[in-house]
């Protein structure tokens, strides 16, 4: 079995703390270590670390390897420019077949918070297990706790399987982002599931699903395999890429194949991709204020203050977002800080780098 972590993105929502050369992922936003790092430890009982394979950019190469050190070299896999999680997973994919032709991969996105451990690792191994039966794509559903409208869904069907206690679901469809409105009708209806962006199969399954679905990916993929451990590898995986067209796992394979399944998921899921997805599970006063750093307020509530550097005093407010960084500082009203990634195209716009 192996584990594989893609690490790619901005993590625009998490400016001004976020940025390009050090992501959310490579932060240390919810305790003691980076988010990564707290992956790589939660997946580490079902494979190993020799068995965890993180797929990321040129420009966090090094950071990712001065955090895990006890990951071996090999296992670092580095994308020549961004081309979404289709090509990403496909790249893990070529090299576990390389090592394992039958083993199972979990897939796993790099910056979500799991609060159960425990119930997470009984889902993934739930999921293994009907991934192992054959070729068939397993994906883990979160039951939604709230009309999120900044989450995909999933539908879910009809029970297929089961495996020890645990029903094994068809997917029925794949739903975008919803408006405010499809979003409660998707919490009452009780068949939609967020989708967890996690995914469970055998490395030949998704390739083989890849070769169906997208067969110009495939040939590159090939091509990319061929050359791995020749001089030539970091070439011809350039080249390749270069060419490559961007398209996500969801979009290119599984909402075109019918071999879909669902695991449920209860553990605690948040992939805390804004800062209002961080307030949601700080620790908080009585107020309801959630802080980090040195925090003074009067009648305030219902507020996130992040300002390891600087001293915040707050008067008289409530539902803001405030962050300080050494160079920037972000003040929000909490409900809108999925806005933030447009104060970063606008940065982008005017060419300011040095915020970016």
């Amino acid at each position: 079995m192996y584990a594989v972590i893609m690490a790619g993105g901005k993590g625009t929502r998490f400016w001004p703390l976020s940025r390009g050369k050090r992501p959310k992922h490579l932060l240390n936003i919810t305790g003691e270590k980076s988010i990564i790092q707290y992956t790589v430890d939660r997946v580490t009982p079902l494979v190993g670390k020799e068995n965890v394979l993180i797929v990321t950019g040129a420009s966090h190469s090094d950071e990712i390897r001065e955090q895990l050190p006890e990951l071996p070299a090999e296992n670092i896999l580095i994308e020549p420019v961004g081309r979404n999680t289709a090509p990403c997973i496909g790249l893990a994919a070529i090299h576990i077949r390389k090592r394992s032709p039958d083993a199972v991969m979990f897939v796993l996105p790099s910056d979500h918070l799991i609060a159960d451990t425990k119930s997470f690792l009984a889902s993934l191994t739930t999921a293994r297990e009907m991934a192992k039966r054959g070729d068939c794509l397993v994906t883990i559903g979160i039951k939604p706790e709230w009309p999120e409208t900044g989450y995909g869904y999933m539908e879910r069907g009809k029970i297929a399987d089961t495996i020890g206690k645990t029903g094994i679901y068809e997917v029925g469809s794949f739903r975008e982002k919803p408006d405010p409105a499809t979003a409660e009708a998707f919490l009452k209806d009780g068949r939609f599931f967020w989708n967890s962006g996690m995914f469970i199969w055998k490395a030949s399954a998704i390739l083989d699903a890849i070769k169906r679905l997208i067969p110009e990916l495939y040939e590159g993929l090939l091509m990319i395999e061929e050359s791995i451990g020749t001089e030539h590898e970091k070439d011809v995986l350039s080249e390749i890429y270069r060419d490559i067209k961007s398209v996500s796992i969801d979009y290119g394979v599984m909402e075109k194949t019918r071999d879909v399944f669902m695991v449920e998921g209860d553990f605690g899921w948040n992939d805390i991709g804004s800062w209002d997805a961080l307030w949601d599970v700080m620790d908080k006063d009585e107020m309801g204020n959630a802080t980090r750093g040195e925090v003074i307020n009067f009648d305030t509530s219902n507020s996130l203050i992040y300002s390891p550097q600087k001293m915040v005093a707050l008067i008289g407010v409530k539902d803001l977002i405030v962050v300080e960084t050494e160079d920037s500082l972000l003040i929000c009203k909490r409900g809108a800080s999925q806005d933030v990634r447009k104060v970063v195209g606008r940065l982008e716009k005017k060419d300011m780098k040095e915020y970016l």
